[in-house]
């Protein structure tokens, strides 16, 4: 079992990085989070879960053991496989995974690419108990996460782009970066760079 892995990337696309360990390359399956925040070069550490099947070994990664948790615990849905695994995870935060099956909730799983109603059913209640407790809302909604984005902007402002696209597109990665990304000056800029990129850099005039 390949539980965690660390190397150089020396691929990435919108759904996958290929992780290069002594001389081999490895694939693995990511969330479009991780996909875009990685770059040609980096060295990446994941903790990884191996789908072993008859015709081919795959490999799906995650920043962290708890999203991984997830990962498993959803593979132990009825009618859940390892692609809608990740694209509950892909479109959902571990916090909101928690919340939703808490409340009772299954529209935000509905929502999931590949999900269907009957399934998105089946997680909520095949989940219930087994997820630790979400973190209260508070540390989402405080003071805190606005004076990052608001710093993170101005760090782009400073970098060429203009107040406006700074502005959207640190709001346009909020929205989807975890609550611990959301929370640091450096993460959220990391992802808001990756998402822009250099080619779409601007005078802040423009």
């Amino acid at each position: 079992m390949i539980s965690s892995l660390r190397g150089r990337v020396v691929h990435a696309d919108a759904e996958s990085v290929v992780v290069e360990m002594g001389g081999f390359g490895l694939t693995v399956a990511v969330t479009p989070q991780v996909a875009r925040a990685t770059h040609l070069g980096d060295e990446l550490t994941l903790h990884t879960s191996l789908i072993v099947r008859e015709d081919a070994l795959s490999l799906f990664g995650f920043e962290s053991r708890e999203e991984l948790s997830v990962f498993s615990l959803l593979l132990g849905v009825t009618g859940v496989g390892p692609k809608s695994a990740l694209g509950v995870l892909s479109t959902l935060t571990v916090d909101q995974i928690s919340q939703a099956v808490s409340a009772d909730d299954d529209a935000p799983f509905r929502r999931v690419s590949g999900i269907g109603p009957k399934t998105a059913k089946l997680i909520v209640l095949q989940l219930a108990g087994k997820l630790a407790p979400p973190r209260p809302a508070l540390s989402v909604g405080t003071d805190a996460a606005p004076a990052v984005s608001a710093q993170v902007a101005q760090a782009l402002v400073g970098l060429g782009w203009s107040e406006r696209t700074a502005a959207e597109a640190v709001a346009s990665v909020a929205g989807e970066a975890s609550p611990s990304d959301r929370a640091s000056v450096q993460a959220l800029l990391r992802l808001t760079l990756a998402m822009l990129g250099p080619a779409r850099k601007e005078t802040a005039g423009g």
